[in-house]
């Protein structure tokens, strides 16, 4: 008789543990008590009334947050957010397991493809890399790698998002400096999702803004996420927390003043809209004490990043977290070492987004070689995080009779029929030697250089389908800001 099976798990995705579940439960612990007990210091007086309003204890510009609101605001948070293209083609669900890689903003050095020399990241730069990760297959949503630096400065936010968001059909993941500017950036995504009615239906953008460390946030970070909260624009607010530097050198002290921080938003972000999207996270790693630099290469980014993901999930958050950057200054092996480590991890930890892949140098320059090498190395890691499926089908017994002991395999149908499935690299090597030598005996670095710059040629993205009249509005848009900002400046220039 056939037996039947039944309540099975089938294709488990692999997923590792940093934490235990006591060890979970003492970290938000530690972040209940920090928040009632010490609290944080918030600039923003309508933000602190808020909280007042609610049960906060309010003193000065200090908020001690109780824990009834910490567990209602975690509550309220929506499990799953779909964000969809302005073009309609893609929906992008943010939901546990949804596992996203792409770049970082914000580095002022761009590392120049063609010359392969560092310098100024200036407005051109934002389009291409936009286009760059649309063509890559591994990478899920789109930021800048850069801050342009050949335009109005207090506008740079603005003109970054117009140029990434008709370049690109993937996720934007946008950053400003105020709430002037972030609310030019969500003028340009309602032009582009064809009105405000379609942008409320499905936004086409997640908002990116940062609290500051340690239990700080100034007037702008919240300002923004208050805007952002009131508009229903999913976004993260996710601290940049130094080991030893702007937190405790301890990796459990880290993760309770980088959990504290994040919740101050998830929490005014749900007293003004229970149920907008939030997602926590940020760059976690350590100050070299040798160099006094913020440390993107480091075993502890890759182990602090999962850590606090397995936090975001204990308390059913989204998370914002960091791979495939390094510390070194050019393409190479440090590089690639660095990186495959950061992503590999990140990407068993099961964080949602995960940003910073093309940084070189601490941060302070972006790549699109560093992109096009980690795409890569991301495809790899999702073949490990698949795991294996296990059924009638792939336990091949039958073929394993048939073919007995000696067999070959080779021209099987059942081998064409999954081999098709089997992950193949498009910038690994694995030629015999003769035929290496035959092609130029290229080097990775080789192959990592021609296909970007085959990318930025011949790739031209989703452009010239961006309808007329967004493209007049974008520029109606950048036009008014100037216009603002020009006012700004001479009411500055005047009281001065």
């Amino acid at each position: 008789m056939m037996s039947t099976r039944t309540n099975q798990t089938i294709n488990q995705t692999a997923r590792f543990c940093i934490l235990a579940p006591d060890q979970k439960q003492r970290i938000f612990e530690g972040m209940i008590e920090t928040l009632r007990n010490t609290g944080v210091h918030l600039h923003h007086e309508e933000a602190r009334e808020l909280l007042k309003k609610h049960g906060a204890l309010v003193d000065d510009i200090t908020v001690r947050i109780p824990q009834n609101l910490v567990v209602d605001a975690l509550a309220t948070v929506p499990p799953v957010t779909i964000v969809q293209s302005w073009d309609g083609t893609r929906k992008t669900r943010i939901e546990k397991n949804q596992v996203l890689f792409g770049p970082g903003p914000t580095p002022p050095n761009y590392t120049d493809p063609d010359t392969l020399e560092r310098r100024k990241y200036i407005r051109n730069d934002a389009s291409v890399v936009a286009r760059v990760c649309e063509a890559l297959p591994n990478i899920g949503f789109v930021q800048s790698l850069g801050t342009i630096s050949d335009v109005t400065i207090s506008l740079a936010d603005v003109y970054e998002f117009a140029e990434m968001i008709q370049n690109t059909t993937k996720p934007i993941l946008s950053w400003s400096y105020t709430r002037d500017t972030c609310s030019d950036i969500h003028k340009i995504a309602i032009a582009m999702a064809g009105g405000e009615d379609a942008f409320k239906k499905c936004p086409n953008y997640v908002f990116y803004g940062e609290p500051i460390s340690p239990l700080l946030s100034d007037f702008h970070a919240m300002d923004k996420l208050m805007y952002n909260a009131k508009h229903g624009i999913p976004q993260v607010y996710t601290p940049c927390c130094i080991g030893g530097a702007t937190v405790p050198a301890t990796h459990a002290g880290q993760l309770v003043c980088a959990f504290s921080e994040s919740m101050l938003g998830v929490v005014v972000a749900q007293l003004l809209n229970p149920g907008t999207c939030v997602i926590m996270g940020g760059v976690q790693s350590i100050m070299d004490m040798q160099y006094s630099v913020y440390a993107y290469g480091s075993p502890e980014l890759s182990l602090m990043s999962a850590a606090l993901t397995e936090m975001a999930q204990y308390a059913g958050l989204p998370m914002f977290s960091t791979a495939g950057c390094t510390d070194t200054k050019t393409l190479d092996v440090q590089g690639a070492i660095e990186a495959a480590t950061s992503v590999h991890s990140a990407m068993l930890s099961g964080a949602n987004f995960i940003h910073d892949v093309g940084y070189f140098e601490s941060g302070m320059t972006g790549s699109v070689l560093q992109l096009v090498m980690a795409d890569e190395q991301i495809g790899m890691s999702h073949v490990v995080a698949k795991g294996i499926e296990v059924n009638e089908e792939t336990l091949a017994v039958e073929e394993i009779c048939q073919a007995g002991p000696g067999g070959d395999y080779f021209d099987r149908d059942h081998t064409k029929k999954h081999a098709a499935a089997l992950w193949m690299p498009t910038l690994m090597d694995r030629q015999n030697y003769e035929d290496w030598a035959a092609q130029g005996q290229t080097t990775m670095r080789d192959r990592v250089i021609e296909k970007a710059r085959d990318i930025i040629a011949n790739f031209e993205g989703p452009i010239s389908k961006v309808p007329p009249d967004a493209q007049k509005k974008i520029g109606e848009i950048l036009q008014a800001a100037e216009a603002r900002e020009a006012k700004k400046a001479a009411a500055e220039k005047k009281a001065s």
